[in-house]
């Protein structure tokens, strides 16, 4: 159905071209009356309810933290008091181990800055020797969670391990200096997140901007300090948000290193006293804390929005080749960086086709086996990992395609009011540390309707003596990983016209069916993508697996992998195997969505 309104003696629609008239027919996109009224009534229902899901499964976790650190028990009920945070800070383990986390994540953020903008700037801006190969393996580091990585830096580095008989030293590298090993690891591991935002923002910049200064006589530096880093200062505060985060609250690195003194582990190990004592929640209330604080101060003083453009241009054309050692100075910087973050894979690897006892005080193993893979996939505890993870994240990945598709539809398709709050609840799991989260859940399974007189109480628990945290599990892999499927489908639903899904409602097809067989099918690739980052975060999630998880039967692989790691004998080597596993996993999943994606995957790991 089309509409024609005579204006000024032209139907509307018309233009002319010479003495001709060339009638252009658009379709009726707004609608009025009761049909413009339904569809607006549709839109704030869908609006609600994902308001709504987003209040009780993200929201509501995070107030229980913040109300179990400010509430005491007493006779007469609950009441407000200030005396457990006072408590936390009168701890000197506690504060030591809140300054030593945020030791560990300022560090780690400024080695990953420091690792993946330099390599950001020779990508975005020059052309070696190759310069596609390393792009292509600069996600590599991503393919394994960091604390699965320290498997193999323990095999390299540890006393007895590869590079002090390579050296003939007696170096305590681990034991004299854990911190350093807990940073190196997830810093090798993150910077691929700086790299990603700084090159999408990089891709951004008009060439024509850093042409004119260089014409005007200035030089390289000032070129670079004035133009190029104002303009790419909110894609590298957003990547070192979510590197800082992510470090300030990693909980399995420290774990493996045996780095007790921090924070998160500190709240792990106080999960046991969760029901009968309030400090767990005042400790998780000041990770919380800390992390919102210094995310808004990063905000206000490095995250302003950068200097506006007059228009955008394609990078590659002010892409500048390099030759000669020029050249080889830039691919070996790729090569050396690529290098020293695979090492720990490379343990992992070579951990998991040793003998028992068979690479001890030696450069190599002195005896190999694939015993440990086949233990992998058969063994009870390692195989049911390996099956509950396939089905929380899959489960997860079904929840959160169907859930971004609505989310981004309103953000893009609609102009109902309110859809500013679904976007920042939609963002609120990146900026949110993941160990509170979890926590949250914890505390959630103790009160009504779930706990131990809650008539879900059966269907959903965390800590009892037959406990079910299945369901928790799904929801909290889903919000957590929400952001990126909501962020592919928007890139998606931007790029596609909304005329084609009216003309479909006006040759009589449903919304939904026109939702379903027209823009679906527009940003499958959108889909496919965010889906796969969806899985294949969620397979090897650490902070929900290692808390919500208490019984062996219900173990991901990333729990299964820690607890191996405890076991004498084989354990560690079976645990290298599954993480094994895992890299192969995350690569197909990782290039796969790359390959879809491509520049604009940086784009997905913002807050």
């Amino acid at each position: 159905m089309c509409e024609a309104r005579r204006v000024s003696g032209r139907t509307r629609g018309q233009r002319r071209e010479g003495r001709g008239v060339v009638v252009t027919l658009r379709p009726v996109i707004e609608g009025s009356g009761p049909t413009r009224f339904s569809r607006q009534l549709w839109h704030y229902a869908l609006l609600a309810m994902m308001v709504g899901l987003l209040a009780v499964f993200l929201v509501y976790p995070i107030v229980l933290t913040v109300w179990g650190g400010f509430v005491k028990q007493t006779a007469a009920g609950p009441r407000f008091t200030l005396e457990h945070l006072l408590l936390i800070f009168e701890d000197s383990t506690l504060l030591s181990g809140l300054f030593n986390s945020l030791r560990v994540a300022a560090t780690t953020t400024f080695l990953a800055m420091a690792i993946g903008f330099p390599l950001a700037v020779l990508s975005a801006g020059y052309r070696f020797r190759g310069k596609s190969f390393f792009n292509a393996v600069v996600l590599v580091p991503m393919i394994l969670p960091p604390f699965v990585g320290a498997i193999g830096v323990r095999a390299i580095l540890g006393r007895q391990g590869a590079l002090n008989e390579l050296l003939g030293v007696d170096w305590d590298i681990l034991g004299q200096a854990r911190f350093w090993g807990v940073v190196a690891v997830q810093a090798l591991s993150l910077y691929p997140i700086i790299y990603l935002n700084a090159t999408a923002s990089l891709a951004n910049l008009d060439p024509a901007l850093d042409e004119a200064a260089e014409n005007l006589g200035s030089g390289w530096w000032r070129r670079f300090s004035r133009i190029t880093l104002p303009l790419v200062r909110p894609g590298l505060f957003a990547g070192g948000t979510i590197v800082f985060i992510w470090s300030f609250t990693e909980l399995g690195t420290p774990l493996m290193f045996d780095y007790y003194q921090v924070t998160p582990v500190q709240i792990f190990y106080g999960l046991k006293e969760v029901e009968n004592s309030a400090r767990p929640y005042a400790l998780t209330l000041v990770l919380l804390t800390c992390s919102v604080g210094l995310y808004i101060i990063g905000r206000v003083l490095f995250g302003k929005k950068g200097h506006a453009m007059y228009s955008k241009a394609s990078r590659a054309g002010g892409e500048k080749a390099l030759t000669g050692w020029a050249s080889w100075l830039a691919a070996g910087a790729f090569a050396v960086v690529t290098l020293l973050a695979v090492l720990p894979h490379l343990g992992v690897v070579v951990t998991s086709v040793t003998a028992p006892g068979q690479w001890y005080r030696s450069v190599l193993p002195t005896r190999w086996t694939g015993a440990h893979f086949n233990e992998a996939l058969t063994a009870p505890d390692s195989f049911g990992s390996i099956v509950n993870s396939l089905k929380l994240a899959s489960a997860a990945m079904v929840a959160d395609i169907v859930l971004g598709v609505i989310t981004a539809y309103i953000l893009v398709r609609t102009r109902v009011r309110g859809r500013g709050v679904l976007d920042a609840l939609c963002m609120l799991p990146l900026a949110v540390p993941g160990l509170v989260m979890a926590f949250g859940y914890v505390a959630m399974s103790l009160r009504w309707p779930f706990g131990k007189d809650g008539p879900l109480g059966s269907v959903v628990s965390v800590i009892a003596a037959d406990p079910n945290p299945v369901p928790l599990l799904i929801i909290a892999y889903s919000v957590r990983r929400l952001p990126y499927i909501v962020r592919s489908t928007v890139a998606g639903l931007e790029q596609t016209s909304g005329e084609l899904e009216e003309a479909a409602v006006n040759l009589g097809a449903s919304r939904l069916t026109a939702v379903r067989k027209v823009i679906v099918p527009l940003i499958m690739a959108n889909l496919i993508a965010g889906g796969l980052l969806v899985f294949s975060f969620s397979m090897l999630e650490v902070s929900d697996s290692m808390i919500l998880a208490q019984q062996t039967r219900d173990y991901p692989i990333t729990k299964a992998i820690f607890a191996f790691m405890e076991r004498l004998g084989d354990g560690p080597y079976i645990a290298s195997a599954m993480g094994v596993w895992g890299m192969a996993l995350l690569t197909v999943t990782l290039f796969g969505a790359s390959a879809l994606l491509g520049k604009k995957l940086g784009s997905i790991f913002r807050v």
